[in-house]
């Protein structure tokens, strides 16, 4: 408390299953909206069955949390998801389910962007961690932790983001991957 808010970041770790009222209140708040897209196509499946249809609406809330100023902060959940980033942004831009039976998206109108979904694993991940003064984006003075691709995201159909490539990955400025010649 020395130094207020300075000093903290609160985050709640697993935020899919929101109630409308509480959505606002991250934004409001500073609260950082920590999820795992992945589960979008996964828990698509089954997951109305369990908690019932009106509280899906609020389910996995992506595009409400950004609007209510929320910050987003995605990763994997391994070992219970893949570790594939390249997946998660294809969940939460496509959030079509494994079975296939929501080729528009689960719960739809939560859908973002490419740009958004990037944001969430990489600027406002290190925003999280308080290191985005040297992460999180590709500056001078940032750390060069990067993936090189073999297309862009943005220039590629939502629905094949999950058939990207990864040529190369940098951490650091070391390559630490290089997909063989």
């Amino acid at each position: 408390r020395a130094h207020g808010p300075r000093d903290r970041r609160f985050r709640v770790e697993h935020a899919q299953h929101l109630r409308r009222q509480d959505i606002g209140r991250f934004g409001q708040s500073g609260i950082i909206a920590s999820m795992q897209p992945y589960h979008v196509i996964d828990d698509g499946r089954w997951a109305e069955k369990r908690i019932g249809p009106e509280r899906i609406k609020t389910t996995y809330a992506f595009r409400s949390l950004l609007d209510s100023g929320a910050r987003l902060t995605f990763g994997s959940d391994w070992t219970v998801a893949p570790i594939e980033p390249l997946l998660g942004i294809y969940s939460a831009v496509t959030r079509r389910t494994l079975d296939g039976k929501h080729p528009g998206g689960w719960v739809a109108a939560e859908k973002i962007s490419v740009e958004e979904a990037l944001r969430a694993y990489t600027a406002d991940n290190a925003y999280g961690m308080f290191a985005e003064r040297t992460r999180g984006k590709l500056a001078a003075g940032y750390q060069a932790d990067l993936v090189l691709l073999d297309q862009l995201l943005t220039d590629v159909p939502p629905e094949t983001i999950e058939r990207v490539r990864v040529k190369a990955t940098i951490v650091g400025g070391r390559v630490v991957f290089s997909e063989p010649r």
